[in-house]
């Protein structure tokens, strides 16, 4: 055999390697905040371009696991794995995995004080890795064009979450995380959030998304992982949820 066929060879094998690999993947995870043990062997993997709904009760560990995935300080990984891209996120501090391509989209929204609309997002195109250009942004948004000189801080609530995802998005975002998006929004506030999200997912954005609103999550959503007490009860599709009363209502409520 020739070098050439050997190197063909190699080339092959490796794009089927990572063809088989899911774009993001969870392996048997553990974390604590203090001494609490908090997340109990979480396993989860997602496909490119799907969206996850990561769904339990209040206390369940789900914005815990969110938070592990993204690195932050607290809390603090003790043993696992977290792979995205073939990246080892289980190695990286968070400013590295946001370098890497995981956005995190947290409740508090973490708007800047101070910052107007457009400079909020402006400070997010400061380090390498950009995304969507500022005017793709106002596109899909048309209420921050509006208010794009407005300080962030003082927008309503939902817009504050278009801001919030919209400096998610104008980075190198490979996976994006949304922790509890829809809480404290009208309905149509809502309803616009979705269609976003939904345009997200056209675009081949890996997504997952922590919501108490279950139901619309798991109509958002292709697969789902639902938590109990840190640890994972039921991984599946999404339509395998919304399709069992049962295990709705044993670990959602609903």
């Amino acid at each position: 055999m020739n070098a050439m066929n050997t190197e063909n060879q190699i080339t092959e094998s490796a794009s089927a390697s990572n063809a088989d690999r899911p774009y993001f993947q969870v392996k048997d995870i553990h974390a604590y905040y203090g001494e609490s043990y908090i997340v109990q062997g979480v396993s989860l993997e997602i496909p490119h371009g799907q969206i996850l709904a990561l769904l339990g009760r209040n206390g369940a560990g789900k914005t815990s696991a969110l938070r592990t995935f993204a690195r932050t300080e607290d809390p603090q990984l003790t043993q696992g794995e977290i792979w995205l891209d073939g990246q080892p996120l289980h190695k990286m501090k968070s400013h590295e995995a946001a370098l890497a391509g995981l956005q995190l989209v947290p409740e508090d929204r973490r708007i800047i004080q101070g910052l107007t609309v457009e400079e909020n997002l402006s400070l997010a195109q400061v380090a390498p890795g950009h995304g969507w250009a500022i005017e793709q942004v106002y596109e899909r948004f048309p209420r921050l064009a509006e208010r794009r000189n407005q300080e962030g801080v003082t927008l309503s609530g939902g817009e504050q979450q278009m801001l919030a995802i919209g400096r998610a998005l104008v980075r190198d975002v490979k996976l994006l995380l949304l922790d509890e998006p829809y809480e404290g929004l009208a309905p149509v506030i809502v309803q616009e959030i979705e269609k976003i999200l939904r345009e997200i997912k056209e675009l081949g954005i890996t997504t997952i998304i922590v919501e108490q609103n279950a139901v619309a999550a798991l109509r958002l959503a292709d697969r789902a992982v639902i938590l109990d007490t840190g640890e994972v009860a039921f991984t599946g599709s999404a339509q395998e949820v919304l399709d069992n009363e049962e295990l709705r209502h044993e670990y959602l409520a609903i």
